[in-house]
């Protein structure tokens, strides 16, 4: 007998150093991807806005001043559009054109109308995941490459009065475009914009690549605050964003590849960086996935959630590395949704060394139930998920783990968490394929226990 149990601990032994030799070639990746992401670099040239006619008052409209820059700065094979300190009003969205730097001085401040008549035309967008024309994002590029905006201004949406309020009168304009999504209509078709209800993107990139947002303060979005899609080579840098409405998440990386988010502080009224790739049949269909992706040395100070990945995620979501993030207050703070709508696989994600202040629902969370439009049943995958060194003081649920019965959760590993105070320690799926290593909350451990 005794034989036997030195076989079992050898067995688990090795079973536990070849996990985490696996988890640290992982991680070797991780770097490798950042590595591999291409800087957008300028021509040295710079135009003044002010040069152009801008005034910088708050009260004249400064932005056929500023757009005139951006298209003289691409003409000539770009450059750096620069903004000096003062207010500048805008009444409209800004358009970008490829090999520009907006670089926005200390002092200075890009302030939009948000009146929406202003952000006509409509463009080709993407919102909550499906396809459209609405709105045009207060900043858009559309196929543009080697973009930028840097400096250490402030970007205002000025939303709160005009398009924020919209969210109570969306739902129908929502449940439309969806059913469009999911009847396959032409996306030519899909007209929203006036008489609609439908909030566009803060700052959208689509379909661009070597995009880079350094140093600036982001703040009162009308709805997703940044948001690439369909792009790659991206890197969200040292960026303050504050804005505390709902639907205003930080960064919505949606269908993106290459990307790396770090040293950013975030104050949002929804998730602070949160990894999309599609809703439905439509992102099913299209199957423009996102992966390869670091999320680094951020703080989340107040956050509606943490860092997720989901709901809108049917394109599917891999290789997904988050380390050395410190989130003082939210929700649900390492989060992972999606529902049976979707469809799509969620896997290879690897969290490593979060400090947690409080989570006032859940530490750690895998959830396949969230809200379901259609009641699809295209239930998503959830495999090989990686998560240590996790400190929180108090939460409510610590690790909850929610999978369908007929696609269950598989290969997550969590290990060395530590929780001072959870109302409900563990809560997992008996389906659901969970390792629990070095687990200790509430002063008692739950290793190998679901």
């Amino acid at each position: 007998m005794r034989v036997k149990n030195i076989g079992l601990v050898v067995l688990i032994t090795i079973f536990f150093l070849f996990v985490n030799d696996t988890v640290a070639q992982n991680w070797n990746q991780a770097a490798e991807i950042v590595q591999r992401i291409q800087e957008p670099e300028f021509q040295n040239r710079s135009f003044n806005i002010v040069d152009l006619g801008a005034k910088g008052d708050g009260k004249h409209n400064d932005l056929p001043a500023l757009q005139g820059a951006i298209n003289i700065c691409n003409q000539v094979g770009g450059g750096r559009v620069v903004v000096p300190k003062g207010v500048y009003w805008l009444e409209g969205p800004i358009h970008f054109k490829s090999n520009v730097n907006l670089y926005l001085s200390e002092g200075s401040i890009l302030r939009f109308s948000a009146k929406p008549d202003d952000f006509l035309p409509l463009v080709y967008t993407r919102w909550e995941g499906t396809e459209l024309f609405n709105y045009s994002p207060f900043i858009y590029a559309n196929n543009c490459t080697n973009i930028a905006i840097t400096g250490s201004g402030t970007i205002d949406g000025n939303a709160k009065e005009t398009f924020a309020p919209w969210l109570k009168k969306q739902t129908p304009d929502q449940n439309n475009l969806r059913d469009m999504g999911d009847e396959g209509v032409p996306v030519e078709q899909r007209i929203f914009g006036a008489g609609h209800w439908l909030r566009p993107s803060f700052i959208q990139f689509i379909n661009c690549h070597r995009v880079k947002m350094e140093g600036v303060k982001v703040i009162e979005s009308p709805f997703w605050i940044i948001h690439p899609v369909y792009s790659s080579h991206i890197i969200m840098r040292n960026l303050h964003i504050e804005s505390f409405r709902l639907n205003n998440d930080g960064i919505d990386i949606d269908s993106c590849k290459d990307v790396l988010v770090e040293g950013c502080t975030f104050s949002t009224g929804d998730d602070a960086v949160v990894i999309k790739s599609g809703r439905d049949y439509e992102g099913r269909q299209l199957g423009r996935s996102s992966e390869n992706i670091v999320i680094r040395n951020n703080t989340c100070l107040k956050v509606h959630n943490g860092i997720a990945i989901g709901s809108e995620m049917s394109g599917s979501v891999r290789n997904v590395f988050i380390e050395n993030n410190t989130i003082k207050s939210g929700r649900n703070l390492i989060y992972f949704k999606s529902n049976l709508d979707r469809g799509g696989t969620i896997e290879n994600v690897f969290v490593r060394n979060i400090e947690v202040g409080i989570a006032t629902k859940t530490l750690i969370y895998f959830q396949t139930d969230y809200h379901s439009f259609r009641g699809g049943h295209f239930p998503p995958t959830f495999r090989n998920f990686h998560i240590e060194n996790v400190t929180c003081k108090e939460t409510g649920y610590g690790v909850r783990v929610q999978g369908h019965l007929e696609s269950p959760i598989t290969g997550v590993h969590i290990k060395n968490v530590s929780i001072e105070k959870a109302k409900t320690p563990v809560k997992i799926h008996e389906h659901d394929q969970v390792v629990l290593q070095g687990v200790t909350i509430n002063g008692k451990d739950y290793s190998n226990k679901k």
